[in-house]
């Protein structure tokens, strides 16, 4: 269903599309803890260290591509707030034929790279077989991936966050399930786990691409629209490149981090990737919320309505600080609980290093939604540079921690390397809003907003 977000209360019209995203995401998360429960449990530590020890490599690559189709569904959101249909249509056929050039070109590079990246991250010997063989088949999934989450990013684009949410649980229900099938049944250990990701994200995707032929008749392009755009396609990449370099450098940061946390052995491994993990679900409703405010503010920029895009932002603020509230309560008290999820009770390093990683993270949750909530407004307003540029103030902070606190410090270190990027983030970002918001607010009034 397509939704106008230029009308009706911020408030309400903020929250209606924001809970089945945010339904979607916890679902997401949760597929993911399950996912690594099953390799705790049934496979081993050394397996789920293996699959933890690829995370910020694979954050890096698959976090690129779903800014890429995030940048590529603003423009989308933009023409149709503007209702320019045409200009939607052909901006949606042009990025598709991106994902297919982008998702081959990827493909390639990361499999011929895969294992020196994974040596130099000083991933230990002992799981940097399996490390390799989990990662090299999630890789060799890139397009699957990318399409999936292009034609999500477009359903959301126009204003529908329910159809998504029915596609995002289907793939992880088959997820799951194929999860069981592979490690449990076949004893496939990381490389079954792999294999059901790909599956179940290649069947989503063609899935996903029969409900927008079949639903979306706006998106249906008209005699004459399926021609390439050389304009079109830089525009996509203009905003597109941006919002996927900043995760891409967001994610350098992090495997600068996984490298010195490699260096502190298995156990501490498996607590960086149970705590993570975690913090993912605590974290996800207000990174929700700062999701969708890049479609909200992209649509009323098309609608020229400036005082919408402000009471959006003020709407998005008093949501995430309240949810700030019961994260912090979750992280703080809960994370023996959450520990024994994925590890045995045996396992009592691990547990206790898991509980000391949330508790100091939990603190700082009210800043990461102020940097959710300006950085996806940016990009929603296009200006995805200024947003990007944040992503090199958490790399600096993690390069610090990583290089120079951490071997100093040990594992304390760890637990307040990703506040510090946070607040790094932030020194930069909110100046960064008020200098954008300013220039978007004189341009509407000046009439000269181009889309």
């Amino acid at each position: 269903m397509v939704t106008d977000l230029t009308k009706g209360k911020p408030f309400s019209v903020i929250l209606k599309f924001c809970l089945p995203l945010m339904a979607g995401q916890v679902f997401q998360q949760l597929y993911n803890m399950v996912d690594s429960i099953i390799v705790g449990r049934f496979a081993g530590t050394a397996d789920l260290s293996a699959v933890g020890s690829t995370g910020a490599l694979s954050f890096m690559v698959i976090g690129f591509v779903m800014g890429l189709c995030t940048g590529f569904s603003i423009p989308v959101s933009q023409a149709f707030g503007e209702q320019s249909y045409d200009k939607m249509r052909r901006y949606f056929v042009n990025s598709v034929y991106l994902t297919v050039v982008i998702s081959a070109v990827l493909t390639t590079v990361t499999l011929v790279f895969v294992k020196r990246i994974l040596v130099v991250m000083n991933t230990p010997e002992s799981i940097l077989g399996k490390a390799n063989d989990y990662i090299s088949i999630i890789f060799g999934g890139i397009a699957a991936t990318m399409f999936y989450n292009l034609f999500s990013c477009v359903m959301r684009a126009l204003g529908d966050s329910k159809t998504p949410l029915c596609l995002l649980i289907f793939s992880s229900v088959v997820n799951v399930a194929l999860d069981l099938l592979f490690v449990i049944k076949f004893g496939m250990g990381v490389k079954g786990v792999g294999i059901a990701t790909v599956i179940a994200q290649g069947i989503s995707a063609v899935l996903a691409g029969f409900v927008i032929v079949k639903k979306y008749r706006i998106l249906k392009p008209l005699k004459g629209e399926w021609a390439p755009s050389g304009k079109m396609c830089l525009r996509l990449i203009y905003v597109g490149a941006p919002m996927a370099l900043q995760i891409s450098v967001t994610a350098i940061g992090s495997i600068m981090l996984q490298s010195a946390v490699n260096r502190l052995g298995e156990d501490v491994i498996a607590a960086v990737t149970v705590g993570g993990k975690v913090q993912l679900m605590l974290i996800l409703p207000s990174e929700t919320i700062g999701i969708t405010m890049a479609t909200y503010s992209g649509q009323n920029l098309g609608a020229r309505r400036i005082d919408r895009i402000k009471a959006g932002i003020r709407a998005s603020i008093i949501m995430a600080f309240v949810y700030s509230v019961f994260s912090f309560c979750v992280g703080h008290f809960l994370g023996r609980q959450a520990a024994l999820l994925f590890v045995p009770s045996t396992q009592t390093n691990v547990i206790n290093c898991v509980c000391l990683f949330l508790r100091t993270c939990s603190w700082f949750y009210p800043f990461l939604s102020l940097l959710f909530i300006f950085r996806n407004t940016i990009q929603g307003l296009g200006y995805s540079v200024p947003a990007m540029l944040t992503g090199t103030f958490e790399l600096a902070a993690r390069a610090v921690m990583g290089y120079v606190i951490i071997p100093r410090y040990g594992y304390t270190a760890v637990c307040f390397a990703n506040p510090s990027a946070w607040l790094s983030a932030m020194l930069f970002l909110v100046p960064a809003y008020l200098i954008v918001y300013s220039i978007v607010k004189k341009k509407i009034e000046k009439g000269t907003v181009k889309i």
